[in-house]
């Protein structure tokens, strides 16, 4: 049957992926990072505390001390394609989209902050596709981090009229795709350096411990990554003594144990004089890896005691990182 002329355009047909990452200040100054934050702290995955006693809180101790605390700290990382996890997230998706080739469409969005969910889903569904892989680039899941981008992307359904086919990327802390990429780049890197390091630190983002009683995964998906690249890296590099930490600790509740902080203290007070810090459970550096870690670690490490340190990179856009997600991307797209 012929479409009358009368009939609007309705492109359809076309496969979409869409990577998703935490998010991002769209600038490193305090009132750029007051909004960034105000929309990820109102996140009742991230805070789960009741509402009417979080918001005083919120809204007036915090929104109005951290700002420009954490300002200053995307600052000392900002680079000239903007914030450091924006710029190497649009180079994922430009990268796998040269992979994918034209059959499929690549985009990317942020869970807080710009380009979004909604908006990054409707132009995709625009562009004709009404099959999309929703891919959040956390290896391990967390209430806090997949299921909110889960939570976003329902309200984004919810509000369009003809909604596309939806798949979700599952975790991948133990795919050996990911394992072998990791242990690979890491060791490379570790080859590389001017110094032989007698520790690798594996820098997981830290998590209240209450979550891990209330049944996230989260805490053994990071330990079994740790496991499972330890094994590996063992094989290439005997000597060296892995172990693994928790950072990123904020307000006072008890958080998931040994802090990175406190690690790297302890390991230069007991003599350790040459470690590396690696960060597996990030996708892309960020300010969590290029400032937290690189700057404030190396402080923590040098002033404890200890000389040489290095913080080693996320897979990144790098050809290994992306030929990962490319396995795990066309994994998931079998059949379409």
């Amino acid at each position: 049957m012929l479409r009358p002329d009368t009939h609007p355009a309705a492109p359809v047909g076309r496969i979409g992926v869409l990577l998703v990452n935490l998010g991002t200040p769209e600038a490193p100054t305090a009132p750029a990072v007051r909004r960034y934050l105000a929309e990820f702290l109102s996140d009742p995955r991230v805070i789960e505390i009741p509402p009417l006693a979080w918001k005083p809180i919120l809204h007036g101790i915090i929104l109005r001390t951290r700002p420009a605390k954490s300002a200053h700290a995307y600052s000392q990382v900002w680079t000239e394609k903007g914030s450091p996890l924006a710029a190497i997230t649009s180079d994922q998706a430009e990268a796998l989209q040269e992979r994918l080739g034209e059959d499929v469409r690549v985009d990317w969005a942020m869970r807080y902050g710009n380009p979004s969910i909604p908006d990054r889903l409707q132009a995709l569904k625009e562009e004709g596709c009404d099959r999309i892989l929703i891919a959040p680039l956390y290896p391990q899941y967390s209430g806090a981090t997949t299921a909110s981008v889960m939570d976003k992307l329902g309200e984004a359904l919810k509000g369009m009229r003809w909604q596309p086919a939806i798949r979700t990327l599952p975790p991948y802390y133990d795919h050996p795709a990911h394992v072998a990429a990791l242990e690979e780049d890491l060791a490379a890197e570790i080859e590389a350096l001017a110094f032989v390091p007698e520790v690798l630190l594996l820098s997981f983002h830290g998590m209240p411990e209450r979550t891990l009683h209330l049944g996230d995964p989260y805490h053994c998906q990071c330990r079994k990554t740790a496991r499972l690249l330890s094994e590996r890296l063992a094989r290439r590099l005997p000597d060296l003594r892995v172990e693994t930490s928790f950072q990123s600790r904020f307000g006072r509740a008890k958080w998931l144990e040994p802090a990175t902080d406190v690690v790297l203290a302890k390991e230069a007070a007991a003599g350790t004089k040459r470690i590396a810090v690696a960060a597996p459970g990030f996708s892309a550096d960020c300010v969590e890896t290029l400032e937290e870690l690189a700057l404030r670690g190396r402080e923590q490490f040098e002033e404890a005691g200890g000389r040489d340190f290095a913080t080693l990179t996320c897979l990144n856009a790098k050809p290994i990182g992306i030929e990962m997600l490319e396995v795990l991307v066309r994994q998931e797209l079998g059949g379409w």
